[in-house]
């Protein structure tokens, strides 16, 4: 009696098997989709740190600046240049604080008290003449609520004093570090690149500095002018309070649109509190600032190098305002230019690459 041998079957790969090729291949498209949603998770979770850093990049772009500025009229190396600029800006803030400290913080606490004054009255006009329905609760606590809740929840960490504070001085110090020897963090990035990639990488990391010294320039002589001017026109005006509004309205310029519109609201509510005459000033005042920042000191700085749509900043402020509060709110023009800087390079590669390519 013979014994037969049992058929032997055709295997097939199993799901552990990764030498099939249809296998490998799905295996890598499922990789891409999973570390693409990790990647958009760590975006959210890691999205307050990130925007330290950009912070710290940006305010580092500001002390790069003044260092290369400075270099032009003081030949000395630039550790001294760009300590000398450090001393400059401490020496401008402890002054502030020693010699206008009380008088600004007097000055902060009548504010707050005229602006729910003039507020009230305007919640009062409207209630009378049924522009605000009797029956809601309209109230200056409300009505705050409800804008705050439109422009997003303020983050944790700058939801108070302290957040506020301590997110400032990580990022100050992440800016000195970085302005100290850029060159070394640029090329810690770029050996994360490939060989045949890093050339591209210093030179789209060239123009986003570039963009960004000629930006943060623009921003702070606006707001140098902006808070000088509104702060010397409102004192000859005899509107209350003027040192502390022009203080108001230069820092609220590091905000295009929305800081001046807050800053144009603050300055015509008190101008309001003192006569119909002093209101009327006021809002001359501030359509002149705003002429002069528009049509003069933003065209001549800030556009001949980002040229940015003022829709697409407001959009992103919009956006990134609601997203992350006010850091984002803060950093969105500086995140918009960058980005474009990033694309217009991208677009131009690809320009050079079908180029190249024989017809």
């Amino acid at each position: 009696m013979t014994v037969e041998a049992p058929a032997i079957r055709a295997e097939e790969p199993g799901p552990s098997d990764y030498h099939d090729p249809l296998i490998r291949r799905e295996l890598a498209r499922a990789a891409v989709w999973m570390g693409l949603a990790v990647a958009i998770a760590l975006a959210v979770v890691l999205a307050q740190p990130l925007l330290l850093i950009i912070g710290g990049l940006v305010f580092a772009a500001i002390l790069d600046g003044g260092t290369r500025l400075l270099g032009r009229v003081l030949p000395i190396a630039r550790a001294w240049r760009l300590a000398i600029i450090c001393l400059l800006a401490l020496g401008f803030l402890v002054w502030t604080a020693y010699f206008a400290g009380s008088q600004l913080v007097a000055q902060a606490e009548s504010l707050q008290i005229i602006i729910e004054v003039q507020v009230n009255r305007l919640i009062a006009w409207g209630h009378l003449n049924g522009l605000i329905p009797s029956g809601s609760r309209g109230n200056l606590q409300e009505i705050t609520r409800q804008i705050m809740g439109s422009l997003g929840q303020v983050t944790a960490f700058v939801g108070n004093a302290l957040g506020a504070m301590s997110s400032l001085v990580m990022i100050v110090v992440l800016g000195i570090f970085i302005a100290t020897e850029p060159k070394l963090y640029e090329r810690g990035l770029a050996w994360m690149f490939p060989l045949d990639s890093r050339a591209d990488f210093y030179t789209t990391s060239d123009r986003m500095g570039f963009t960004l010294r000629r930006l943060m320039a623009g921003r702070l002589l606006g707001m140098l002018i902006e808070g000088v001017f509104v702060g010397v026109a409102l004192a000859f005006a005899g509107v209350p309070m003027a040192a502390l509004l022009g203080i108001l309205t230069g820092l609220f310029a590091f905000l295009p649109n929305i800081g001046s519109i807050i800053s144009g609201v603050l300055t015509i509510l008190v101008g309001f509190s003192a006569g119909v005459e002093t209101g009327l000033w006021a809002i001359g005042i501030y359509v002149a600032v705003q002429m002069v920042d528009g049509y003069l000191i933003v065209p001549t700085v800030a556009r001949r190098s980002v040229d940015l749509a003022p829709a697409l900043v407001l959009g992103a402020q919009l956006l990134f305002g609601a997203l992350f509060g006010i850091l984002g709110l803060a950093l969105a023009d500086p995140i918009v230019a960058m980005l474009k800087v990033m694309l217009e390079r991208r677009a131009e590669n690809a320009a050079e690459a079908h180029d190249a390519v024989p017809n």
